[in-house]
């Protein structure tokens, strides 16, 4: 399993998100995704947001060994040629480490051949899956084990009628309020090793932590987990710092990926 970290941008600043990633990409972790909003995503819009892309165009200029992208990319108000464009560049700067846009008839064109990985969001049954089936190679949906279980035999149904049961595929998973039980990994270490251990039982190969659901000291739990869990899931492979998606089956553990925040360690 792999494991990467989520950063919010609303409520921060870039010396924070950028001390964040530095601290990821120094301390083994294998990703790390920020938020894609242009005003804040809570009851009250007004508030600092950094704008995700100028942001991760740096972020990839001051880290050297984390995958990087966004979790997710509006569509409505990104225009697709001009975000491939933009998602190119980023690859090239990051030296192949981004996540995907295909088939647009810009040059230079991304280090990462035949390009970077796609993920698209959203949990809905019969229309978003469906899309995902089709065209992602990442999917992200807020849930837990349970969620993935269920939601990921419906994914595998709609990939089995479009042909795509024998490509490539991740998914990633998160939480919401009402499913925290299921999402939050909270407890002692072997309780957060039990939950994690039904993560992988259900086909998750990467796990992100959200940042910005952590108190404002975040690095001694993030050291925690890494010193006293991480170890428990790691292959040699992901030690040795080869953090490569690998070609797969949308059955297989290492091309699926979940979401679950820390709410403590004892």
């Amino acid at each position: 399993m792999k494991f990467a970290l989520f950063t919010g941008m609303t409520g921060t600043t870039w010396d924070d998100v950028l001390a964040r990633w530095r601290y990821g990409d120094q301390a083994g972790w294998d990703a790390a995704c920020v938020t894609d909003h242009l005003m804040p995503n809570t009851a009250d819009r007004v508030g600092d947001t950094l704008e995700c892309w100028t942001a991760l165009a740096a972020l990839a200029a001051q880290t050297t060994r984390m995958r990087g992208g966004t979790i997710v990319s509006g569509n409505t108000y990104r225009h697709p040629a001009l975000l491939a464009k933009m998602a190119a560049n980023v690859d090239i700067i990051s030296r192949g480490r981004l996540e995907r846009l295909a088939d647009a008839p810009l040059m230079p064109k991304p280090v990462q051949q035949p390009h970077p990985e796609l993920m698209i969001g959203g949990g809905g049954e019969k229309v978003t899956l469906r899309i995902a089936a089709a065209h992602a190679d990442h999917w992200n949906v807020w849930g837990g084990p349970a969620t993935l279980a269920h939601k990921g035999r419906i994914l595998d149904e709609h990939c089995a009628r479009v042909g795509r049961a024998e490509q490539a595929y991740m998914k990633r998973m998160g939480a919401d309020a009402g499913k925290a039980r299921d999402t939050v990994l909270a407890g002692s270490a072997s309780e957060i090793k039990d939950k994690l251990a039904k993560l992988q039982a259900a086909g998750v190969g990467m796990l992100f932590i959200p940042t910005f659901l952590l108190p404002t000291n975040r690095c001694p739990t993030l050291d925690r987990f890494m010193s006293e869990i991480a170890p428990a899931f790691r292959s040699p492979r992901a030690r040795d710092g080869a953090g490569d998606i690998l070609p797969g089956t949308v059955s297989s553990a290492r091309n699926r990926s979940a979401t679950s925040p820390i709410s403590w360690l004892h």
